[in-house]
């Protein structure tokens, strides 16, 4: 078995407040990416190879129990990887709470998860429509992505969805577009935008990314955009 599979995990954010709503969470950062979206914050773990074990993750949630609320399972790309369902009902045995972070590239995963009941609450990014997602993505799968979409709405889990936006390459018109797209799809929660964070190290040399939108002009009397800091 190679490496990088033997130990997916690039590295355990034993902490944290703000990343699954209104819980304690650790993130599990799962290195590889199908994905290489221009304006990635985490080329080193989306181009990187894991160092830690699931063995070794496992310890580490033992010593984390009744002291956490719950795992978030991140990345890269965590449903990429082979025996994650397995590792996840594991967590799930161990009492705690398990947040998805996806791109919804693999809908036949994120099928089984659901009808094992194995998630709490998801965070599914939306990258842009399909005009302008391979652009984006440098990757051709919006299709996977809609389906996990789908998939989501028909389940009823809580989830929420997300878009991380650069000036460059979403513009207000686009966005709109997106928001039109989610209204008709049923979808019912908050849509989170994410102002791309200038001056950081990223998949791509990107220019500087401008803040000009409006959250209440964007949101319609289907959806609620919110801009989250």
């Amino acid at each position: 078995m190679k490496e990088s599979v033997a130990k997916p995990i690039y590295n355990i954010t034993p902490f944290t407040l703000l990343d699954y709503p209104h819980k304690s969470a650790c993130i599990l950062w799962f290195a590889g990416c199908n994905m290489r979206c221009l304006y990635c914050y985490n080329p080193e773990i989306v181009l990187g190879k894991g160092s830690i074990s699931i063995a070794e993750v496992i310890s580490f949630l033992h010593s984390r129990k009744n002291l956490l609320d719950a795992v978030v399972f991140s990345g890269g790309e965590s449903l990429l990887h082979c025996n994650i369902i397995s590792l996840i009902n594991e967590v799930k045995k161990m009492g705690f709470l398990v947040k998805i972070d996806t791109n919804g590239s693999r809908p036949e995963i994120l099928r089984l998860l659901l009808e094992n009941n194995l998630i709490d609450y998801l965070a599914l990014d939306f990258k842009a429509m399909p005009a302008d997602f391979e652009k984006i993505t440098q990757s051709a799968l919006f299709l996977p992505f809609e389906k996990s979409l789908d998939l989501l709405i028909e389940s009823g889990i809580p989830f929420e969805v997300r878009t991380t936006v650069h000036s460059d390459l979403i513009s207000e018109k686009q966005l709109r577009t997106m928001i039109a797209y989610l209204e008709k799809k049923q979808y019912s929660g908050i849509y989170y935008i994410q102002y791309f964070v200038n001056n950081v190290i990223t998949l791509e040399k990107l220019n500087y990314s401008y803040r000009e939108l409006d959250d209440k002009k964007l949101s319609t009397s289907g959806i609620k955009v919110q801009i989250r800091a």
